[in-house]
């Protein structure tokens, strides 16, 4: 008989579930999502998987035969290459299935499921999580398809309905606090630590806003200097950060650090040599790059990721008006992810229909060659019933492929005997009578 359809989960913790004091002990960067993935490829009960993780989610995608144990496979896994413990998952995690998980990555990638709503960044994000997968060969057949669709699913959202409108990237919302805590922007010197993806954009659009002066600080001073001549500014290497701290007005990290690079005391004794001059901290990371102790110092004004959302709240309702046109957009897109999924089921069958009924033609074939044939008719003999099977089989296999049953699997499977493998020994004997 033929095999179950493989079963599609996601396990995950988000902005929605968890406070970011949780979200940072399960973020992974590169290499933690590469030491998750290897967990899970040498998972007997898992055949494919993927990971997310951004400053808003950590999240596993799981193709498995047993949902229940690929659900606990991708929990330890999780528990075991990052800092959050079980219990800890336990209470803030979700787990969704089949077309559930698939209308879920789908609204990941539209930004719909985002801290702020319409945002940007994730559809790559969204990208480099099934690059990633795809170089360590955990994305097949069902995850890849899959994530075409979700990335599918998030260029129709933005394009048809106008939920990404306004400031929607993480970074563009922190530049809107920056600039309406330094409505002089031009005057003020901005400090980025970091030299990723996060520092970069939020770079842009500082230089795009018209700060004055931009400084890089980065552990890899060559990225610092490359970032920085992208935006006309400065790099420094992080062992500097105590004198930039002197001159800076507005300090943005975004590093991958898995503990904070900016502590208490480092700050505490910046701010006693500036004279009263307030210093804005945007911290964008996850786990978070500044020592949340930090906001207790008088001078010193915190923002994190959670204090973001709660920041942009009020600029959302024009976008939330177009969530329903978005959201219909999804749910068109699930469709056809379902309709998709349901020929991948029957596809083995299809597959071994059309070669059982090739097996038998040419079987036929060579025993009418045997009889003697010149070219030009075995030729025509040869075309002739290609093109019978062909047009034989295509009603049934585009039926099968529309149904998707495995009920109408096995019977299609039992009445060729396509499992029997007594039948390619029937295919010998005739073609030897």
């Amino acid at each position: 008989m033929s095999a179950p359809a493989p079963r599609l989960l996601v396990v995950g913790l988000s902005h929605r579930t968890a406070p970011v004091r949780q979200r940072e002990k399960a973020a992974l960067d590169g290499d933690g999502v590469r030491a998750l993935l290897r967990r899970l490829a040498a998972e007997p009960d898992v055949f494919e998987a993927a990971a997310l993780s951004t400053c808003n989610r950590t999240e596993v995608y799981v193709a498995c035969d047993d949902a229940e144990r690929g659900k606990l496979a991708a929990e330890r896994a999780l528990v075991a290459v990052s800092r959050i413990s079980t219990k800890e998952l336990a209470c803030a995690h979700y787990a969704l299935y089949d077309e559930h998980a698939a209308g879920h990555l789908f609204r990941v990638a539209g930004g719909l499921d985002s801290m702020v709503l319409g945002e940007s960044d994730v559809q790559g994000q969204v990208r480099a999580a099934a690059d990633v997968a795809g170089d360590e060969d955990t994305l097949g057949e069902l995850l890849g398809g899959l994530f075409r669709r979700a990335l599918a699913a998030g260029r129709r959202v933005r394009q048809e309905t106008r939920v990404s409108s306004g400031p929607t990237s993480l970074s563009s919302v922190a530049v809107a606090l920056i600039e309406r805590a330094f409505p002089d922007l031009e005057r003020r010197r901005v400090l980025l630590i970091g030299a990723g993806r996060m520092a970069e954009s939020t770079g842009r659009a500082l230089a795009r806003s018209g700060a004055g002066s931009l400084v890089v600080a980065n552990r890899t001073l060559s990225a610092a200097r490359a970032l920085a001549a992208c935006l006309g500014g400065r790099a420094v290497e992080l062992g500097a950060l105590a004198d930039e701290l002197l001159e800076a007005d507005v300090v943005v990290s975004s590093t991958d650090a898995p503990h904070p690079v900016l502590a208490r005391e480092l700050v505490a004794g910046a701010l006693a040599a500036r004279r009263d001059r307030p210093l804005a901290l945007i911290d964008l990371a996850v786990p978070r790059d500044v020592d949340p102790e930090v906001a207790t110092l008088p001078g010193a004004l915190l923002y994190d990721i959670d204090d973001l959302e709660r920041a942009m709240r009020d600029g959302v309702e024009g976008r939330r008006r177009e969530l329903a046109r978005a959201e219909t957009i999804v749910t068109d897109e699930v469709a056809r992810f379902r309709d998709w999924r349901t020929g991948l089921a029957a596809a083995p069958t299809v597959a071994a229909l059309h070669s059982r009924a090739e097996e038998l033609r040419r079987a036929e074939l060579r025993r009418a060659a045997a009889r003697g044939l010149d070219p030009a008719q075995a030729e025509l003999l040869d075309a002739v019933t290609r093109s019978l099977v062909t047009k034989l089989l295509h009603e049934p296999s585009v039926r099968l492929r529309e149904a998707g049953s495995q009920r109408h699997a096995g019977s299609l499977r039992h009445l060729f005997a396509l499992d029997d493998a007594r039948a390619g020994d029937v295919v010998q004997l005739r073609a030897a009578s």
